[in-house]
């Protein structure tokens, strides 16, 4: 019987110290961010009329996003305003290794 606590008392501690340990490096996967290259180069951009103006929003324009396969295009819309930031649309810029897509959003 005591045996069997000792091995208990071991496997909960290796199963806290396991957890312990493994949260950190779950965090740190969180925080990763993917960079998009490609050597293929976007369509041209489409032409979107964009709606009249709406209080406390701003216009995000439509982009080519990259599915893994082509680029597909994603229409414009509205995103709330945000008090001291100024918004930053997505696009594709070339690079000397061919095409990156940054994917905008809310800068300072």
């Amino acid at each position: 019987m005591r045996y069997k606590n000792i091995i208990l008392a071991v496997v909960l501690a290796a199963g806290a110290a396991s957890s312990v340990l493994v949260a950190p490096v779950a965090q740190a996967q969180a925080r990763t961010s993917v960079d998009i290259r490609i050597g293929t180069p976007p369509p041209p951009v489409r032409y979107e009329r964009m709606p009249p103006p709406r209080r406390g929003y701003v216009w995000a324009p439509g982009y080519w996003a990259w599915n893994g396969y082509r680029h597909v295009w994603v229409g414009g819309h509205w995103e709330r305003m945000r008090r001291g930031r100024h918004y930053v649309p997505p696009g594709w810029h070339q690079e000397p290794g061919g095409w990156r897509f940054n994917r905008g959003g809310w800068g300072r």
